[in-house]
Formats: structure tokens, sequence, C-alpha cells
């Protein structure tokens, strides 16, 4: 703890010399998003306060000069029902950028882009967090030591590329991990695409959404390897969901369906997902939601043991900032 606190005051040091406050800007923000919930795995219930992947961060960009930008974001999670936090401080994102005509290269950890382009646009209610978070999609990627290209803006489409080394020694075992995303955007209608390897696990997803006065619908369908179970083949994972807009309120719903592996009978599990959120502001919503899974007897999707069934009502707040 007394590390965490050091290199806390270093950040905000640093953020307060001249030099820092030099570039064009410079932006603290965050999420506090804590949920009070009766959960159940299997036969055990357990009631209390849990965390919706609250963080912090800082992010900043310097103007370089004849189209050229150079700049930073650091974020870090930490658990917003203790005040706990990660043993990797800013475990979230440590990136450094420079962007232009050219698009953007970026050093360093970060999410993998073919999630962003696909399942994160689906998960819309609570933004794929908490309990209810999308418990099927598969995550083959490794988001540290990692270098990608995303380019300009291509009549409505962008392309990223990215690639993450094992660092390791030749032999050691270590494998790189490829990442590959494509978002096309015009007016209400999105389509998204992504790809992703590390070692023996794969994935491949392809993303819709559109926006129709207060509907908002969405669905993408992922194909991958090996993911859940280390020998399990492939399978098929589908998601749908659906939002309605009134004016502070929100209603959502969501359904998400991961088929058996090919190399592991029985292990199939459905998701869904019924939510309202209300917004007190343009920052602050309060929201409940019911969630469920259901697993097949050697699923294992959210739960401590294969064949349980995972559930959860919950009412929590988010406050932006």
């Amino acid at each position: 703890m007394k590390t965490i606190n050091r290199c806390t005051l270093a950040v905000l040091a640093l953020l307060g010399t001249s030099a820092a406050f030099a570039q064009s800007s410079v932006t603290l923000y965050g999420r506090i998003n804590t949920t009070f919930e009766n959960q159940k795995d299997g036969g055990v219930s357990r009631t209390g306060l849990f965390n919706n992947s609250s963080r912090f961060g800082f992010k900043g960009q310097e103007d370089l000069g004849g189209g050229l930008k150079a700049g930073f974001q650091l974020e870090s999670g930490f658990d917003s029902s203790s005040g706990a936090t990660s043993s990797r401080f800013f475990g979230r994102q440590s990136e450094v950028n420079l962007s232009g005509g050219f698009g953007m290269v970026r050093l360093g950890n970060f999410f993998s882009e073919s999630y962003f382009a696909t399942a994160d646009y689906i998960s819309n209610h609570n933004h794929d967090t908490g309990s209810s978070s999308d418990a099927l999609y598969a995550y083959p990627a490794r988001d540290i030591n990692k270098i990608a290209y995303r380019t300009p803006k291509l009549g409505g489409a962008t392309l990223e590329a990215g690639w993450s080394m094992h660092e390791q020694a030749s032999g050691s075992g270590g494998k790189n991990s490829l990442d590959l995303a494509a978002n096309y955007e015009m007016g209400p209608l999105g389509l998204g695409a992504g790809y992703s390897k590390l070692g023996d696990q794969n994935q491949f997803a392809v993303r819709a959404s559109y926006a129709a006065g207060p509907f908002i619908m969405g669905a993408y369908v992922q194909r991958d390897e090996n993911v859940f179970f280390a020998t399990g083949g492939s399978r098929t994972n589908v998601r749908v969901s659906g939002a309605y807009m009134m004016g502070a309120s929100e209603f959502h719903v969501n359904v998400g369906r991961a088929g058996s592996y090919s190399k592991v009978k029985d292990s199939s599990a459905t998701q869904y997902t019924l939510g309202y959120n209300y917004n007190l502001s343009k920052r602050t919503k309060i929201y409940s939601y019911y969630t469920r899974v259901n697993n097949s007897k050697a699923a294992s999707y959210g739960v401590s043991a294969a064949g349980n069934d995972f559930s959860s009502f919950a009412v929590g707040v988010r406050h932006n900032f």
C-alpha cells in the first residue's frame, strides 16, 4: 500500500509541474460504479456491495506542429466497495502514442481493439461491467507490451492492427498476440469486425448496431477456438441487445447464447439480462438489473463449478467525472 501511495503522489506531483500543463490538454477522468446485489452461484447465495469496474485516469495531448501530436493515457482500476487497488497500479491502461495525418501509433498496455469493435458496442446498459457483463465473449488477447497502428478515417471506416510481444527468452514457450479490428459508421448504422490470436487460442467476430429514434439495437456473432477450454475445439457465440430511451429512462434487454465446444459435450450456456437505468444528470445514473447465466453440466461461465447456474438482482449508482 505504501508503494501504491508513493506512485499516486508521484503522478499528482508530475501533473502539478509546469511541464505537464505546457501540453495542449491534461485531463483527470474516472468512473465510480457500485451495486448492491443478491447473487446466487449454484446453491450458494451472497448479498453485498460489488464493484463494477470503477477506475480513474489521466490523459493528455501535446501539439507538436505540422499536424503531429503526442498523447498519453494512464488508467487505474480500483474496488469501489473497499477502496482496494490492483497490484498493477496502471494495469487498465498505460499508453503513449503519436498521431497525425498518417493515423496513430500506440505503445504500451491497452485493451484489445477487436473487443471494442464488437462486444463493447452491444453491451449498453452497464457498459459491460459487473455481474451483468458479457460472460460468454472469448478474449484471447494479451494487452501488455503492445504496439498498434490505427488508420485515419477512410470514408467512415477505421482499421487497427496490434502486436503484443511475450518478451521472454527464446524457447521459453511464450507466445506473441495478434489483434485486428475494423469499424465502419454510416449515420445510424455501425458495423465492426475483430480477430485476435494468442497461441492456440483465437477468435473472430462481426457486429452490427443500429439507432432508430429512441431505439438502439445490436448483435454480434463470434467464432472462437480453445479459449474457455485449452483443447476444447471451436464454438459459436451469439448476442443480441436492445434498448429504448424515454426521457431520463432507459430500458435494456440482451440475450447471449454460446454453443458447446466441438470437443466438450454439454458445454453450452445462455445468458440474459433485463435492466433499467435512470439518468439523474449527464454524469450520474441509478440503475437496476436482473441477470442470469444458465450453464450446461460441463460449462462454468461466471460460476465457481461446472454445471452451476448464476443469477443476480442488483441496484446501483454510477458517477462519471
